[in-house]
């Protein structure tokens, strides 16, 4: 489902705020999750010899770790057309199936929306 209408503020605001994350850490990735409180956890891409995560699994990992018990919406700034899978499997299990999931490139436009049981083109 392509982005049609305007954001909402706090969805524009992950998006922001995961774009930051990859420009200041120059990595592929930049994601945010926004938990049930509104709390947010931005992340990257983690690279290393023996640990590799995607920037959306890393925070919805933070979310985990920070105690939060479900999530409102996520987003991913990334080259790719689409979230993988394994992204959108991260965010169903603390958010469940209907939590959204945006994808926006690096100028920051979006992409697509899904839900994360949703389809992954």
């Amino acid at each position: 489902m392509t982005e049609a209408a305007p954001l909402d503020p706090e969805d524009r605001k992950l998006i922001t705020l995961a774009r930051s994350a990859r420009a200041r850490n120059g990595v592929p990735e930049g994601a945010a999750v926004r938990d049930e409180t509104g709390r947010t956890y931005v992340a990257g891409t983690v690279a290393l010899e023996s640990l590799q995560l995607s920037a959306l699994q890393t925070a919805v990992a933070m979310a985990v770790a920070s105690g939060a018990a479900s999530l409102e919406a996520a987003a991913v700034v990334t080259d790719a057309d689409h979230a993988s899978d394994a992204d959108r499997a991260a965010v169903r299990d603390l958010g469940g199936p209907a939590t959204p999931v945006l994808v926006a490139g690096p100028d920051a436009a979006v992409r697509s929306t899904v839900p994360a049981g949703g389809p992954g083109a």
